[in-house]
């Protein structure tokens, strides 16, 4: 009986082995075929992947190996924090573990191919090893790797019941351009301390290697200069207003200046720090001649116009006449005096600090859009050009230009301006950062001066990315697919002075951070990419197929951002009889657009869209929304045909 329980219980317990062997297997096939079938989504795009067969999956304890003192500190903290908040695996670190999880490796002899950023990142059923000659190139690499996970290593919170899987894979990546960059406004409004750190954290995952920060202009000085404190007692603050910049009603005088900041040296040389033990470099910028009301303001003995006396930081109320084009007329003198001596000396106490602040090689001294009309009536100006045998007014600036470039250089620094200090003629050693189109850039690299691309029409990221009606009001629109479109280094450039590119966030219409993150991302993607990836490897259908598996990782991450690209182009023409017709042109494959003319709101069982619409006669407002498949992706969008028909003219 003894003997008969036991072959029995044998035999169920190998019926078991084998279903639970049987399920095993079949779990496992079927995670192969999940991961064969996940895409990869590496933003920017790597100059060579290769899948390889099979998935790494991540243990519970998860052991970092890589030389001590071998200045990898941050990339080893980066994967750290990733892995142990989202994973809950226990995360190690030593310098030889018999089988370590993750390899961080240096090359003894250089890798030519990779330079001083580059990497290889290697993902094997077993481990996982990156290599790099240095340290930045570790960290690009494992900016890549965290890429490679499932998206939900982005969340800020323990996420359960996920297969932490990898695919197999290798990959042999490098940048184009060593000056990646993006420009961060924080003079129209003051971002904090820890604002900022956040933008570097964001920039950083996606190897952006240069921030910008513009650190002056008419609504605010932001950073303390030692011997000039009325620099932040007055040019730091300005009288907060809601709604639209620009359009806002001059301040009275009773309302209270209370709205700005700055950021004393100590929290620059924080944020310095932080930056470069991330791998980026701060690029300083102090506006001057033009957008210069903050420092007038604090010091008016500055300007050429005896009414300086009476000027106030800037609130966003309207101080300059566009209508002629550029440059402007000034409604006030936000110019410094290119004719006054304490200028110069008021540059120089202000240069000095910068430089000793910021080790980058560069500051960026502005020059854009300074408007002349107070310089043309101005009696000292008068006498300076009669002095310096100047003809006209662009060669009065060049003339400043050129003066506070050889303050620069006295400094153990390089000068750089915006592409407007090359039209009064500049020296051959300033170089330029091209804003007004690539032309500029073009013209001067080719006259041998070091250039930084950042064209409007490609990178200016404060102009509307969908239709006006969703957007914060600008002057301009820059869609997804055009930013795409940016290729710093074109055809017929002196390519070596290319030495980068870059992407700008001016911040009139952007009140708070979460508007800074929606302007950013994803064009930001696209602008990576372009300065990043080889031109070769462009794909607009695969790089949106990628942006859209990023929006997942940006959502588990808390960043906002904008989803312009689910938005239909609208395009407003005029028959032959005058007939308004409106055109409704998808950005990205495999939308279907419905409609309404009668005031409710359309969904997939509307008129879909598939040519031109005419409007019916006595309809007020037209509803616009996008689907794919059966589920809404895009924004509902409400234009009123009186808006319509304002387009049409």
């Amino acid at each position: 009986m003894k003997k008969l329980f036991l072959i029995i219980s044998c035999c169920i317990l190998t019926a078991n082995t084998f279903a639970q062997n049987i399920v095993t297997e079949t779990e496992a096939g079927d995670s192969e075929t999940a991961m064969s079938q996940t895409p990869i989504a590496i933003i920017p795009e790597p100059v060579s992947l290769m899948k390889k067969a099979g998935s790494f999956t991540l243990p519970e304890n998860v052991i970092i190996q890589a030389l001590k003192g071998a200045d990898l500190k941050q990339s080893i903290d980066f994967l750290s924090n990733r892995i142990t908040v989202a994973t809950g695996k226990f995360v190690s670190t030593l310098n030889n573990a018999t089988h370590p999880t993750i390899k961080l490796i240096l090359n003894s002899q250089v890798d030519p191919q990779l330079g001083t950023e580059g990497y290889k990142l290697n993902v094997n059923p077993t481990q996982i090893v990156i290599t790099a000659n240095k340290p930045a190139g570790i960290f690009y690499g494992a900016q890549s790797l965290i890429q490679l996970f499932p998206a939900e290593i982005e969340s800020k919170e323990l996420v359960n019941n996920v297969k932490w899987k990898l695919p197999c894979v290798d990959v042999v990546d490098y940048p184009k351009l060593g000056w990646r960059g993006l420009m961060f406004d924080v003079a129209r409004h003051f971002f904090t301390k820890e604002e900022v750190k956040h933008f570097i954290d964001d920039m950083v995952r996606y190897k952006f290697n240069l921030l910008h920060l513009h650190l002056a202009d008419d609504e605010g000085w932001r950073i303390e200069i030692k011997g000039l404190p009325k620099l932040t007692e007055v040019g730091a603050w300005s009288v907060k207003k809601t709604g639209t910049f620009g359009d806002f009603v001059p301040p009275s005088a009773d309302e209270p200046r209370t709205y700005g900041g700055f950021y004393t040296q100590e929290d620059i040389k924080e944020l310095v720090q932080y930056a470069q033990e991330r791998f980026v470099n701060i690029l300083p910028e102090i506006d001057v001649p033009g957008h210069s009301l903050a420092v007038i303001a604090s010091y008016p003995e500055l300007s050429c116009t005896p009414e300086a006396v009476n000027y106030k930081v800037r609130s966003g109320e309207k101080i300059m006449d566009w209508s002629r084009g550029a440059p402007p007329i000034a409604l006030v003198d936000n110019t410094l005096c290119p004719a006054n001596e304490k200028v110069y000396s008021f540059l120089d106490t202000v240069i000095t600090q910068i430089a000793q602040l910021f080790p980058f090689e560069y500051i960026h001294m502005g020059g854009d859009e300074a408007s002349h009309n107070f310089w043309e009536k101005n009696e000292q100006v008068k006498q300076l050009m009669l002095r310096e045998g100047l003809k006209t007014i662009p060669q009065v600036q060049a003339y400043f230009e050129k003066r506070v470039e050889q303050i620069v250089v006295a400094k153990g620094k390089k000068f750089m301006g915006w592409d407007e200090i090359l039209d009064g003629g500049i020296s051959p050693t300033a170089a330029v950062m091209s804003w007004r189109g690539m032309k500029y850039g073009i013209q001067a690299a080719n006259d041998k001066h070091n250039v930084v691309m950042s064209p409007t029409e490609f990178a200016y990221l404060d102009y509307m990315q969908a239709d006006v009606s969703t957007e914060p009001k600008v002057y301009a629109s820059l869609r997804l697919n055009k930013v795409y479109q940016f290729n710093p280094v074109p055809a017929g450039v002196n390519a070596q002075y290319i030495i980068g590119g870059q992407a700008n966030l001016w911040t009139e219409q952007v009140y708070n951070f979460r508007q800074v993150e929606y302007m950013v991302w994803p064009r930001a993607f696209a602008i990576s990419e372009s300065i990043w990836s080889p031109i070769e490897k462009k794909n607009w259908t695969n790089f949106v197929d990628r942006t859209e598996q990023h929006f997942k990782r940006l959502d588990l991450a808390e960043v906002k951002y904008s989803p312009a690209i689910y938005d239909p182009i609208i395009t407003v023409k005029r028959s032959a009889d005058k007939q308004l017709l409106i055109e409704l042109t998808p950005e990205v494959d495999n939308l279907e657009i419905y409609y309404s003319f009668d005031n409710s709101i359309p969904d997939r069982f509307y008129p879909k869209y598939t040519s031109a619409l005419q409007v019916p006669k006595d309809a007020s407002l037209l509803k616009i929304i996008t689907y794919r498949g059966k589920q809404p992706i895009g924004r509902l969008i409400s234009v009123s045909v009186a808006d319509l028909q304002k387009r049409s003219r």
